[in-house]
């Protein structure tokens, strides 16, 4: 049994509600809060991040991001790395020795939407784009065969999205 010190009135605040995920889509969003925590298995540290969506329907919305920089495996290392200069190219931060430094820097965010999995229901999953105009020209001939025509940003991601593991040499 647990007794609260006051009684609480559950009229008085709104209950909270179902989590639904952003829709898949591009967003302006910023890194609002940041910080480095312990893995569940106690054997590595992830970034935790949660952005703030600026505009449009979702104004407001939250999404969270976590990158695995200390960790056993190197490839989930280098993908926490990789993920990690995305964010800086995206904020044009291109030093940082501080999370806080990627704070409140509107940047675009390409969002999906990953499939269950390991039990739990589907989530979001983050891309972090370069303004627009930086390093468009080098992604477009990767992007041609996968990526629609619609926008130009869209060609991006592939250039991103090349996965250590299916590098050969």
């Amino acid at each position: 049994m647990a007794r609260f010190d006051t009684s609480f009135d559950a009229t008085s605040v709104e209950p909270t509600t179902a989590y639904e995920l952003l829709p898949a889509g591009k967003y302006r969003a910023q890194i609002v809060e940041s910080e480095m925590r312990v893995t569940r298995n106690g054997m590595g540290q992830f970034l935790w991040l949660m952005l703030d969506i600026l505009d449009g329907q979702h104004k407001g919305r939250k999404i969270f991001d976590q990158l695995n920089l200390v960790n056993p495996n190197p490839t989930t290392v280098e993908i926490a790395q990789r993920t990690l200069s995305a964010i800086c190219h995206a904020t044009g931060r291109m030093h940082v020795s501080d999370s806080e430094e990627l704070h409140l820097i509107p940047m675009t965010i390409q969002v999906k939407i990953k499939p269950p999995k390991n039990g739990y229901g589907e989530s979001n999953a983050i891309a972090y784009l370069p303004p627009e105009g930086e390093g468009a020209t080098a992604a477009k001939p990767a992007a041609t065969s996968s990526a629609p025509p619609t926008t130009h940003a869209a060609s991006a991601p592939p250039k991103m999205a090349s996965a250590p593991w299916n590098k050969k040499g």
